[in-house]
């Protein structure tokens, strides 16, 4: 848990690092979702893709639970599994705010203003059961379903949106899940 969560810190302090490495071609404008129902977004996502980072290095099993807080930011819960699906459990505590249509704002250290990561929504199904996320610098991107596993269809879905957004999709690594 410990390495998780100081992973995440790092992470959310250096976000604008030259060391990370960048998964799409930033000259392409991001578009994002138009709206974002906040309350439709909230509960628990498993993650299906994701581009390589740092912070999540040997976790499998990785899911992300949203909450609302009492003062109107929202609670993000990261949980993964290290090596294994039955492997040791590590928790992330962060929270996040609406920073406009489709974008939210991050962050796992609050007491530093500059560690905050961008968190754009890029895609998102009617019935919010399929999400694509990415940031603006091109580090970070993920797939995100309502359940362990998606279809074919889904994940063309899904990869199309990010090949939209100018990310590399050949290099996303299929995060593994339980069955579902």
């Amino acid at each position: 848990m410990r390495r998780l969560a100081a992973a995440l810190a790092v992470f959310a302090a250096l976000a604008g690092a030259a060391s990370a490495e960048v998964y799409r071609d930033t000259s392409v404008e991001m578009t994002t979702v138009a709206r974002l129902d906040t309350d439709k977004y909230l509960g628990r996502w498993y993650e299906i893709a994701r581009f390589p980072v740092r912070f999540e290095e040997g976790c499998v099993g990785v899911t992300a639970d949203y909450a609302l807080r009492d003062d109107g930011k929202i609670r993000v819960v990261n949980t993964c599994r290290q090596g294994t699906l039955d492997g040791p459990v590590e928790q992330a505590e962060g929270r996040a705010r609406v920073e406009g249509p489709g974008k939210l704002s991050v962050t796992f250290v609050p007491w530093l203003p500059f560690a905050r990561g961008d968190y754009w929504v890029l895609y998102l199904d009617a019935d919010y059961s399929l999400s694509v996320v990415g940031s603006p610098n091109g580090k970070t991107g993920w797939i995100l379903s309502r359940t362990p596993q998606i279809t074919e269809a889904q994940r063309a879905t899904a990869e199309a949106a990010l090949q939209r957004n100018g990310y590399d999709t050949g290099r996303l690594y299929d995060t593994p899940q339980p069955a579902n």
